[in-house]
This record gives C-alpha cells, structure tokens and sequence, in this order.
C-alpha cells in the first residue's frame, strides 16, 4: 500500500492523548507565554527528537515523564482551546475522520481554571478545530482520571456532568505498576449507574490480571492497550493457538483492543514491529483497533501507524478497512452516528482507494 493511498485512507482513532500530541513549535511559543524555562531546547525540529529520544526508554514510567513539559503549558483556557484546535487540525490533514482524544483535566488546574473550566476549553477548541477543518472530522473527548491519585471519582462525575457538550467516555491512565483498576471502582460504578461509557488502560506494563480487572470487576467496555492480553495465550509450534478463560472472553464479547504499535515498542510492550502482537490477535478474530497514543512522544501519526503495519504484515487497504470500521463500532457514539459514519465514510472511502 502507498504512502498516498495510506494519507488518503480515513482512519478513526480511539485511543490519543491531548497532551502528548502538541506541536512542537506550540510548545516553545507556550513556554514563552507561559514564562516556563524546563524545555530542553527551543528548537522545535530538535524538541520533536527529544521528546521521542526520551520516550525511547523501554519503561512505561518513564515514558510518561516526558509529559512534565506538555502539561506546563497547558493551564490557561487560551492555551487548551489552542491545542485542542490544532490536534483536530493535525489529525483531519493526516486523514483522520473520527477521534476520541482523552486527557486529564485535574493536571491542568496550575494556574487557577476549574475543572468544568478546563473541559469547556477543551471542548471550544476542538469545535473550533472540526470547523477550520469543514467538518471533515468528528472529536469527541475523554476525560481521565490518574491512577496515582484519588480524583477517578469526581472525574467521572464531571464526565458525567459534561456527556452531551462534546464527551463522550471516561478513561484511567497512568503507571499501572501499584495502581490496579480495582482501586477506583467507585469511579466505575458512578459511570455505570449513569449509563455512561468508559475505558480502561490495561495490560500495557502489567499483564493479563490488568485485564482481568479491567474487565471482570470494572466493567471496561474497551482496553486501552490490551496487548498482555497474550499472556492468556499459547501458540504452539503448529502455528496453532489456544486461548486462555480470560483471552476468550475479551474476544468473543468483541471488547475493542486500542493498540498502539509504536507507544508500545518504546515502553517495553512489545519488541519491534514484525513481532508485535497485532497480528496473532486479529488472526485469532480480537476486535483490534489501530491506534497513536501519543503523536508528539511517539514521532507517529494514524498514517505512519498504517505505513509500519503495511509494512510488517503486507496489510493493505482491506485490513486497514477492517480496523477503521472496527474503531467506528467500538466509538463512544450513537449508533446511527456510527452507522453513518460508516457507510457515508468509511466504506466509500476505501472503495474509491480499491479503484485505484
């Protein structure tokens, strides 16, 4: 598949975080604006290799330091209606016609915003954004809550609070070593006794029992990451596999997988591209989505994500299809919204790439 036909395929991506998707150039003009002197360099062509380097660690932990630098600049409502604008600029030129774009509101209150502050600004840019692009894209958001502190239940309330004026689910974060899911179930049973949606990062830096939880006693309609859901998993020397209690269950009630290729090989998740595990669970029929994380930390993009599949499995435009659509059927919407989507979108889209 080439690059051209890759920028030219729609793509619906579930699983991006606000704040590890600035531009470069956004940040250094923030910093100024800001008064912030921690950057490591003003050069935005040099920050962008930065940021990637230190991410380049193995280490989920540390990966997630980076963000320091992000969230300085992100504490006043011009700063979050900016880059909430740029990123549904950034990712309608890069083909994308669908986003849910999470971030966690209780880490932009520095400068004195609230926290229904931080979610109307967020939400005024990404309107914003949609109409500089024409509406050739859809952002909804996702408001996290930190597994590190004990603001999961009022963070749900809010997007509780907030569920018909551009949010769209809930989501928890953060290092997952010593911060299992299980630890904010109030914050799930609110979301639940409302009827309102969420998902749940597991199985990134712990294994198949952050699944589990997620899954069997939070109630996570999706997974963020979901990768360790292989440790649930035996492949034999035929080529043949048996899936464990849990690796079945995920996969016949077609809980989506938001993987994330390149976030995954930088924290240690998975080795490299030709051995990721994407391609034994779609095999095995998991519900996969493709997905960035974190464009600015992972120097990646929906379409880089497609051009590295494409290259270590000679995925074309059919399986990129099937993930599209998968995304779209797992998204935080309505279902005439997705129906739509799909059929008006999605599959026209593809069929005119076919055509050559």
């Amino acid at each position: 598949m080439h690059l051209s036909d890759i920028l030219r395929a729609p793509k619906a991506v579930l699983h991006d975080h606000l704040d590890g998707g600035l531009r470069p150039a956004t940040i250094i003009e923030l910093a100024g604006e800001h008064g912030y002197r921690d950057l490591p360099t003003e050069d935005p062509a040099a920050l962008a290799v930065w940021f990637r380097d230190a991410a380049d660690s193995g280490s989920l932990e540390r990966y997630l330091e980076t963000f320091a630098h992000t969230c300085a600049v992100m504490q006043t409502r011009a700063a979050l209606e900016r880059v909430a604008a740029e990123c549904a600029e950034d990712l309608a030129s890069d083909g994308v016609v669908y986003a849910e774009v999470r971030y966690a509101p209780e880490q932009h209150l520095e400068r004195g915003l609230t926290l229904d502050e931080v979610v109307d600004a967020v939400n005024a840019g990404f309107r914003e954004g949609e109409r500089r692009t024409g509406g050739r894209i859809t952002v909804r958001a996702l408001l996290t809550g930190m597994r590190h502190t004990d603001r999961s239940l009022e963070i749900a309330e809010l997007t509780v609070a907030h569920r018909d004026r551009g949010v769209a689910g809930f989501d928890i974060a953060g290092g997952e070593i010593g911060n299992p899911p299980s630890r904010h179930l109030p914050a799930f049973q609110h979301l639940k006794q409302h009827n309102c949606h969420f998902t749940i990062h597991a199985g990134e830096a712990v294994g198949a029992e952050s699944i589990h939880e997620a899954v069997q006693i939070c109630g996570a309609e999706r997974i963020g990451h979901g990768v360790r859901i292989t440790d649930d998993i035996t492949v034999h020397d035929d080529g043949t596999a048996s899936l464990g209690r849990l690796a079945s269950y995920v996969r016949d009630n077609g809980i989506a997988l938001e993987i994330c290729p390149t976030s995954n090989l930088q924290t240690g998740a998975a080795k490299d591209y030709a051995t990721h595990p994407i391609d034994l669970l779609r095999r095995l029929g998991f519900r996969v989505t493709l997905n960035t994380d974190n464009r600015l930390v992972s120097g990646t993009t929906m379409s880089r994500e497609f051009a590295q599949m494409a290259e270590a499995f000679g995925y074309g435009p059919e399986v990129f299809e099937e993930f599209t659509v998968a995304a779209v059927e797992s998204a935080f919407l309505p279902l005439p919204e997705r129906r739509r989507l799909i059929s008006e979108v999605i599959r026209p889209g593809y069929a005119a790439l076919r055509q050559g």
